[in-house]
């Protein structure tokens, strides 16, 4: 395992290494840089220019800029924001932290979820209750998760139940702590919803086609004519196998969760990665860009890595090498 892991994480950096030399690259190759915005300000000299292309080393190519944001890396430097004129650590520390909040709800939301309904509606096949979920999750599969937070949006607009947008409401930091906890429940309450329901529809279907493919083994009716309780046989014998296809999609559904928040996080103003994202690529922040980009690279790639850990300690055949 350890051996395993090693090799994964060298892997990670050499994927990290051409992503980040990907989107460095398709930065320089859109048209202007972060000076185009200042040169347009007439109370800005030539020389404060000058400066700050020497300061940003935006007067050298690009193959010299990159190595340089790479030496700096190595050095545990993100790079400098132009835009927001601080370190770019700094600005990715305070948001990172309330992206990984969203994208963690929305998972939990989506797992709790998704796992109970599919075995319950493979248990019900056939009969009404399989057949509501199912049609349910071909409707909300239907629509996109930006529409569905606009409509819960203008919902809350008119009934004033839930707030409108943001991570927190005015004067937060005057509650006591568990007050402070429920609006912040309160404002995760839309973005969640929107970003799970299409993720729950889908991960229910292939946990009930998992464990109906399961229940139709011959194992399962071995067990059940030795007298094994039903219970025993659904949950210690069929979930326990059915499970583990779904564990395999753990890193991806985080990761698609993570990317889908981006958006999400526009809509109902979560001052998170998304928007933060959204701002340095019309700044051509590109420092900013790339951090932004390495930090979803990397979650990508532990979620995948705790999947196949997971994965190879809950069913003992697998071995992975």
């Amino acid at each position: 395992m350890f051996k395993y892991i090693i090799k994964r994480m060298l892997i990670a950096l050499g994927l990290l290494l051409v992503m980040s030399c990907a989107t460095f690259m398709l930065m320089r190759l859109t048209p202007g840089n972060f000076l185009d915005t200042l040169r347009l300000d007439p109370q800005i000299s030539k020389d404060t220019l000058a400066y700050y292309s020497q300061l940003y080393q935006l007067d050298k190519p690009a193959w010299q800029q990159y190595l340089h944001w790479l030496a700096g890396l190595f050095r545990g430097e993100l790079g400098y924001s132009f835009y927001y004129n601080v370190p770019v650590a700094k600005i990715i520390g305070a948001r990172l932290g309330n992206t990984f909040i969203l994208s963690l709800a929305a998972f939990l939301v989506t797992w709790l979820a998704a796992i109970p309904l599919g075995i319950w509606a493979a248990l019900h096949r056939g009969n009404w209750r399989d057949r509501a979920i199912q049609f349910a999750a071909y409707a909300v599969v239907s629509l996109p998760g930006f529409f569905v937070a606009m409509v819960l949006l203008y919902w809350a607009s008119i009934t004033g139940w839930l707030p409108l947008g943001g991570m927190e409401s005015p004067g937060a930091g005057d509650l006591s702590w568990w007050a402070r906890g429920l609006d912040r429940l309160r404002h995760l309450v839309i973005p969640v919803t929107a970003l799970s329901l299409a993720s729950i529809a889908l991960l229910q279907k292939i946990m009930r086609g998992n464990m109906l493919e399961e229940l139709g083994k011959q194992y399962i009716f071995a067990a059940r004519a030795r007298g094994i309780p039903e219970n025993r046989v659904i949950y210690s014998h069929a979930l326990r196998n059915a499970i583990n296809p779904m564990i395999t999609l753990l890193g991806y559904e985080f990761a698609a969760l993570l990317s889908g928040a981006a958006l999400m996080e526009i809509i109902t103003s979560w001052p998170g990665l998304g928007s933060l994202m959204l701002t340095a690529v019309r700044s051509k922040d590109i420092y900013l860009v790339m951090a932004n980009m390495m930090m979803g690279g990397i979650l990508f790639m532990v979620g995948n890595l705790l999947a196949d850990i997971a994965l190879a300690k809950a069913d003992p055949r697998i071995r992975i090498r």
